[in-house]
């Protein structure tokens, strides 16, 4: 059996830490493809535009559901863990948006080309959360084993 400070992302806490960030992560996917349609469908903004505030809108919803739910024990602070949250979205935020555009830019359409940055972004922001963001081990998770 591993120590938890051996441990890597291979426990079965953290398969349902990665569930749980699964659902939060759904979840604040509905609301940016919620946010991403609005914007381009019915105010016809531009595609890349509408994709840049629908992350954001997402990842909001991402962080306050990991802080509350997948995440809560992990010892971190809000506002501390909203700072590194940032740090990592705004490089995922750069992530989907060159994706995005490079897709749009062969000509993909843009629910598709959204569908495919969220699927490769999705490594990036769970790798974030879990390594920098939360660090630490939750207790609820932990002691499920």
């Amino acid at each position: 059996m591993k120590s938890g400070s051996m441990r890597g992302i291979t426990g079965r806490a953290d398969v349902r830490q990665f569930a749980l960030f699964l659902v939060a992560g759904g979840t604040a996917t509905v609301v940016q493809y919620c946010v991403l349609v609005a914007l381009v469908e019915a105010a016809g903004t531009n595609p890349t535009w509408a994709a840049v505030l629908a992350y954001l809108c997402g990842a909001m919803t991402s962080y306050l559901l990991n802080f509350h739910v997948t995440f809560k024990n992990s010892g971190t602070g809000f506002r501390a863990g909203l700072t590194k949250f940032l740090m990592v979205n705004l490089i995922g935020l750069g992530l989907n948006t060159l994706i995005f555009v490079l897709l749009r830019d062969l000509g993909v359409y843009y629910l598709l080309a959204q569908a495919v940055a969220t699927g490769l972004v999705l490594i990036w922001n769970y790798a974030g959360a879990r390594l920098f963001v939360f660090r630490g081990e939750p207790a609820a998770v932990a002691s499920r084993r």
